[in-house]
């Protein structure tokens, strides 16, 4: 049953089971379909006995006082934080399974994997990651983050929809993407960044899910054997310079980072709130 309204909403806590943070936890990872716990996420402070909850993109000490302010029982955060945005960098790999999935030579793929891996984890390993974890264990606040199943939850909505439409040229899979109701709500509009829209799609993929956009590196990799049309949900400015630069052959579309966010977390607070826990979603966009 779902918890939309207030009468609904009432009558699932009647009937609510006990839910702590593993159990939230097991709730994200059912969304995507997993079972083990991938590296950029995890229960860092744990707690029970939780009825209501805030849940947030990017979580700091500002949105878990505004929980305590809020009486939530405990915070959601979709990015990493704590030890899991130092170990962000491990969960990349799935970058290699879907380029050879698409007919990226393996050795290629690694390479390109082992770039991207080696400088976020240099960037992550001089950020100070204990400042939110801190702040939570000081008020006391239950807090988990839950990343990439929130994404993998994601890729398959939008995979559904551009599926379900014509990919005949690249303005059909940005017509596709834009009809979902996170990208529609958005002010950051899906954007064909590097090729153009009235271009063939081709052989095209959707690159999101693997922790980060693959940048540079993996979009070279992509269009240099037989991908025309790579979608991520967001890029460095740098990394497309680098690819005009190069004058590579291929479309990359920008579908907008909070739009995609916002369908995981989504789909997660709906899942909870199907537990009888009330949601607080803060900062993500409408699903309606």
């Amino acid at each position: 049953m779902a918890c939309r309204s207030d009468l609904n909403f009432s009558l699932c806590r009647l009937v609510a089971v006990a839910v702590d943070t593993d159990r939230i936890m097991k709730v994200g990872l059912e969304l995507a379909g997993w079972k083990k716990m991938p590296a950029d996420s995890a229960v860092h402070i744990k707690g029970k006995n939780i009825n209501k909850v805030l849940i947030g993109i990017d979580i700091g000490t500002a949105e878990l006082m505004l929980a305590k302010q809020l009486e939530c029982d405990a915070v959601i955060a979709h990015h990493p934080i704590g030890a899991t945005a130092v170990n962000f960098y491990k969960v990349f790999d799935t970058h290699i399974d879907y380029m050879v999935e698409h007919g990226v030579p393996k050795k290629v793929a690694r390479e390109a994997v082992e770039k991207l891996k080696e400088r976020i984890e240099t960037r992550n390993h001089a950020s100070i990651y204990s400042d939110v974890v801190g702040a939570a264990k000081a008020l006391g606040m239950p807090l988990v983050n839950i990343h990439q199943p929130c994404d993998e939850y994601m890729r398959q909505v939008i995979l559904r929809a551009i599926k379900a439409g014509r990919t005949e040229y690249v303005s059909d899979i940005v017509k596709s993407i834009g009809k979902i109701p996170e990208f529609r709500h958005a002010a950051t509009k899906v954007r064909v960044r590097f090729g153009n829209q009235n271009n063939k799609a081709g052989h095209w993929t959707l690159v999101v899910a693997a922790g980060t956009n693959g940048g540079f590196n993996i979009a070279k990799a992509y269009f240099q054997h037989g991908v025309s049309t790579v979608i991520y949900l967001h890029i460095d400015y740098g990394e497309l310079m680098k690819m005009r630069e190069e004058k590579l052959e291929g479309n990359l579309v920008v579908m907008g980072h909070l739009g995609g966010d916002s369908i995981g977390l989504n789909g997660l607070a709906e899942r909870l709130e199907n537990l009888g826990i009330e949601t607080v979603r803060v900062g993500i966009l409408p699903n309606r």
